[in-house]
């Protein structure tokens, strides 16, 4: 991840909200928190079971940790419409990074109609 923000210009503007750019440029080893970011996004990307087509895009998702750490899931513009239509009541996110490899769930949870 550190070397892809580094070589490709504009990159990070592209994936990543100015939040949470912030808080991982505050951090002693940025890259691993835009990676674990970046892992996260893929997964909810995945659990919409539409990956990115649709037009959905990696910074209509937000990934913001909360007062006590929990990371806490925003969506944006296309996103939010999909989570809107298909009954999107909750977000759960995990994410993890150790060393040089980061990792991350993503639920999905909706009204299940009977």
């Amino acid at each position: 991840m550190e070397d892809k923000l580094v070589r490709t210009a504009g990159l990070k503007k592209k994936i990543f909200t100015p939040r949470e750019i912030a808080y991982c440029e505050s951090k002693h080893r940025p890259a691993l928190h835009f990676a674990a970011r970046f892992a996260a996004k893929e997964a909810f990307l995945k659990a919409m079971g539409t990956g990115w087509s649709g037009g959905h895009r990696f910074d209509e998702i937000e990934i913001v940790n909360n007062d006590l750490g929990k990371p806490e899931l925003f969506v944006h513009g296309k996103v939010l419409e999909f989570c809107r239509v298909h009954g999107v009541t909750g977000m759960q996110g995990s994410l993890s990074h150790i060393k040089e490899l980061a990792k991350a769930v993503v639920v999905l949870e909706a009204e299940v109609l009977k």
